[in-house]
This record gives structure tokens, sequence and C-alpha cells, in this order.
């Protein structure tokens, strides 16, 4: 660390780089560095580089992440707080803002055409993510066996995702001792530095405190209202999402997007796809489009509240069930980060689950682009074997030209994920007004 600034100049930043985190986790982290590193001279590069690796292992968003950990380094527990709630907190303001506009205003055509024109630039959004995190992740072909065998069990057996991430980490953390170069892992080990003296203490009291802040609002819930309530549902099966949302946001939609819509019935893969575009369109962690499932899911099973407080309610749950626990591992887990970074089996486990997101990530697209191309999609099951019937028939003439449009944007034209999702959004728009889809 090379200068510890005073906490009232932390927290603006914090809360500046939380209002300018557009463009994903990548795009987050490059502002980060620009500013905690490079400007401000707050940590040095290693340093930096350092808390990265940490929180790369750990299930969450890795930039609202990071963000904890330094304001952490910076000013303890109160810094860490500090950072990773401004980091979420313009975002999700912005998240509601657009979830009440989206309940509010169905029906209005420049809505409906502005949401029509969003779903095209997602299917490019998600293809991209899948291009660029497998070139980064299949480094091996035993690690291309692995996202391949994730795409088969998660597409054609409905296994679910948990069962992939720990089966996947599983065999990363067994493969990486005996032959790390198949998981693509240098042969050298990290030099560990002396561990911190405190720290089974400092991490029994986060897991401790961390733990009572997660289920509180659930309990409170169930209490109050009743267990099968839903914003008791909301909160469990958002609780169940943050711990095992390893490899991103992408990945972590995969999972959600066939619960919700299939088997809770909260919303429909249309308005899946939705969400995502408008959660792109935020600053702030991509994982924000949890808020708007949970709010739509809460607004549409409003009683005893209005439509409108319910909603509120279902994304404050949502928010505050995904976020605790991710800042809880930083706050447990900090004491232990070299140790944690040196160790070539866990480095070994994230390299198989990374691996095995990108199988994740290509059923999502895949999943997207029959639901958002065609009108009629049946999901079909001959004993172990999952697959979908698709009527020809039913194709979207006008969103698979929009979706060449974007993939036009988005690959020839090489323009930023923002203007991808504005310039479609006109572009719908347009084909709203012309033609009355």
């Amino acid at each position: 660390m090379t200068e510890t600034p005073p906490f009232s100049q932390a927290v603006k930043t914090w809360f500046k780089i939380g209002c300018l985190g557009f463009g994903g986790p990548a795009g987050q982290i490059a502002l980060m560095h620009r500013i905690v590193v490079d400007e401000k001279k707050w940590v040095d590069e290693p340093r930096f580089l350092h808390a990265l690796n940490f929180c790369m292992l750990l299930p969450g968003p890795e930039a609202q992440q990071l963000a904890t950990y330094i304001g952490w380094l910076l000013h303890g527990v109160r810094g860490g707080l500090a950072a990773g709630i401004l980091f979420v907190l313009p975002g999700a303001f912005v998240m509601l803002g657009l979830s009440l506009l989206y309940a509010l205003g169905r029906g209005i055509p420049l809505v409906d055409g502005a949401l029509f024109g969003i779903k095209a630039a997602v299917l490019v959004i998600v293809v991209e993510a899948l291009i660029r995190i497998g070139k980064r992740a299949l480094k091996t072909s035993f690690l291309v066996g692995i996202a391949a065998a994730a795409f088969v069990g998660i597409f054609f057996l409905d296994l679910a995702f948990p069962l992939i991430v720990i089966g996947a980490g599983l065999i990363g953390f067994l493969v990486a001792r005996s032959a790390p170069a198949q998981l693509g892992l240098a042969g050298t080990d990290h030099q560990l530095t002396a561990p911190h003296p405190e720290r089974w203490r400092q991490a029994v009291t986060a897991s401790v405190v961390g733990l009572i802040a997660w289920w509180t609002p659930v309990a409170l819930a169930a209490v109050l209202l009743a267990p099968s309530h839903i914003l008791v549902d909301i909160g469990t099966f958002f609780s169940k999402l943050a711990v095992v949302s390893f490899g991103g946001a992408y990945a972590l939609l995969a999972y959600m997007a066939q619960e919700a819509v299939e088997t809770n019935g909260w919303m429909t893969a249309a308005e899946m796809v939705d969400g995502l575009g408008l959660a792109e369109t935020t600053p702030g962690p991509l994982i924000l489009v949890t808020q708007f499932v949970g709010f739509l899911a809460a607004f549409r099973e409003a009683a005893p509240f209005s439509p409108v407080t319910a909603g509120i309610l279902g994304a404050a749950m949502t928010i505050w069930v995904v976020f605790v626990p991710s800042m809880l591992w930083i706050f447990a887990g900090a004491p232990f980060i070299e140790q944690l970074r040196a160790n070539k089996r866990l480095t070994g486990a994230l390299a198989a689950i990374t691996a095995a997101v990108v199988g994740v990530i290509l059923n999502l697209t895949v999943w997207f682009s029959l639901h958002v191309l065609f009108g009629r999609v049946q999901e079909m099951h001959s004993g172990w074997l999952r697959w979908y019937a698709v009527d020809l028939a039913s194709i979207d003439v006008l969103a698979a030209i929009l979706a060449v449009v974007a993939g036009v944007l988005a690959f020839g034209l090489h323009t930023g994920l923002v203007t991808t999702v504005i310039v479609m959004a006109a572009f719908g728009m347009t084909v709203k007004l012309a033609f009355g889809v």
C-alpha cells in the first residue's frame, strides 16, 4: 500500500466508481485500477492484482468484491462496507427505476419497442461473452472437454447448476496436483508470506455477524408474513444462488433464468431477456439483473401489499441476500488471502469451474436464442434426456433481422456494450411504430 487517504475522500471516490461503473466486470475493474492505482496511488500494482486473484476464487461479483477488499485494506471493516455498498447502490437505484418503468409501462408502444430491440442486443452480448470467456478459460483440450461436458449436462441432462459447479471444482482440485498442465497452470509454486496472526478470530467474527445479517430479513419475512410468502421464496432462492455464483453473471443467468421461468413461474423467458438488457445499461455489477427478477416476482404476488410496494420489497430482499454474502466472503477470507491465492489445488478448482462456466453460458446462449427468435418453443423429455422442440414456422423475422443488426454493431463496428443496447432500443422503437409488432 502506498498511501492511505482520509475516509471521507475514499467514500467520495467509491461513490464515483459506483456511478461510472458501466461495461461489466472488465470495464469496472479497469476503471478501479485507473482511479485507485494510477491516479490515487492508494495501492500498488502487485497488491491490486493479488486482491483480484483472490476475488476470482470466490462466488459473487468479482469487481464488487475487489472494491470491498481494497476498502478493507485502506480503512478496515468500515472501509470495506463503504466501498462494497457504494459500488452497488447507484446501479441498484437505477435498476429499481427501470423495473418500475417496465412493470407499469408495458403496453406503451415506445416502451415495448425499446424492449423488442434490447432483446436482439442481449443475444449478441451473450454470444460476445461466450467468446471472450471461452478464449480466456479454455487453454487446454482437457478444459474444452470440461466445458463440453457442462453443456451436455445442463442442456440435455437438465443437471442443476450447483451440481455442475461442484463437480467441475472437484475435478480441478484433484487434477491440479498430479497434472496441473492439463488445467493450464504453471508448474511453479507461489512463495507464501507469514499468515495473519488474528486470521481465525477475524474469520469467525465476520462469519457469525455476516450470517446473522444475511438471514435476518428472510427470517423476519417468514415470521411476520408466512414461511410460504413470496419474499421468503425470493430470499431463499437468491441466497442459494449467491453461494454458487462462480464465473460471473452470465453463468448465473443460465441457472436463474430456467429456475425463475420454468420452475417458479415468476416470469417468461422473454422477460428474462428484457431484464438482462436493462441490467446492461446500468452502472454496477451485471448481477443486478437478479433485482429485476425479485421485483417482478413480488410485484405479481403482492398480497398483503400493493404491487409496487411488494415489488420494492422483493427488489430489496434480492439485493440484500445476493450482496451480503459476497461481502461476507471478503471479510472472512481476507486474512487468508495469500494462502488461498498460492494454493495450487484451489487454483485448479477455479480453472475447471471457469471452463464449466463456458459450457453453461453456451446453454444460456442457445436457450435465449430459441425463446427470442421463435414464438413456440416446448421443453421435451425422454427418460434422462431433455431437449426443446421448436416450431420453425413461428420464427420472428423482425427479431432475427434486429439480431443481425446488433451483431454487425458489436462484431463489425465494435461499438461499446451500452451503445449497442441504446442503438438497438432505438431500432426497436422504430420497428414498433412502423410495423405495430
